[in-house]
């Protein structure tokens, strides 16, 4: 993804025959992914005007304009849709894109290495982080993205500081290496 975009959404699904889809948005209101006029695809080379329908469970409800039916639909199923970065809202005291966080590097309070921010997942329980690479932990590793266990985060200084908690890490703790 180009520095300048920021991914919006995914089809997720097509929806009937006549090419609605399922576009699981990672916008605060869903059916706001529609208000960002034009996206583009993971390349940046092709644009797509989605006109959000209704909101459904975990999705919204769309349709894109040129897929005009279920054939077209299953072929933009996966499409990753962003916009540019300037066409976003600024962010508030303590609010970040996802995509600002992704590389930084997390250090935990006693200063251990716990790698790089991966990604971010939304299980249903609640937003969790990625973490990945370090020498805290030889695998991947889910941590909750509370102020609990993520209490500082410095995009300009290029980290996140982490507290996670007990079990983390096999053998029941977070202290273990």
């Amino acid at each position: 993804m180009s520095e300048g975009r920021v991914l919006l959404g995914v089809v997720a699904a097509p929806h009937g025959v006549r090419g609605l889809v399922r576009i699981r948005s990672f916008t605060e209101d869903p059916m706001a992914i529609a208000s960002y006029g034009e996206l583009s695809d993971e390349t940046g080379k092709k644009w797509y005007r989605v006109e959000a329908l209704s909101a459904v469970k975990g999705a919204v409800l769309a349709r894109i304009e040129g897929v005009a039916d279920r054939t077209a639909a299953e072929a933009v199923r996966g499409l990753r849709l962003y916009v540019e970065r300037e066409r976003l809202p600024a962010t508030g005291e303590r609010e970040w894109y996802e995509a600002d966080l992704i590389g930084l590097a997390a250090i935990g309070r006693d200063g251990r290495d716990w790698g790089k921010v991966m990604a971010f997942h939304d299980f249903g329980a609640g937003l969790t982080m990625e973490v990945s690479g370090g020498s805290a932990s030889r695998q991947s590793v889910m941590l909750p993205f509370t102020d609990e266990a993520v209490p500082e985060i410095d995009v300009p200084g290029g980290k996140i500081v982490v507290d996670p908690p007990t079990g983390v890490l096999p053998g029941g703790s977070a202290k273990e290496a």
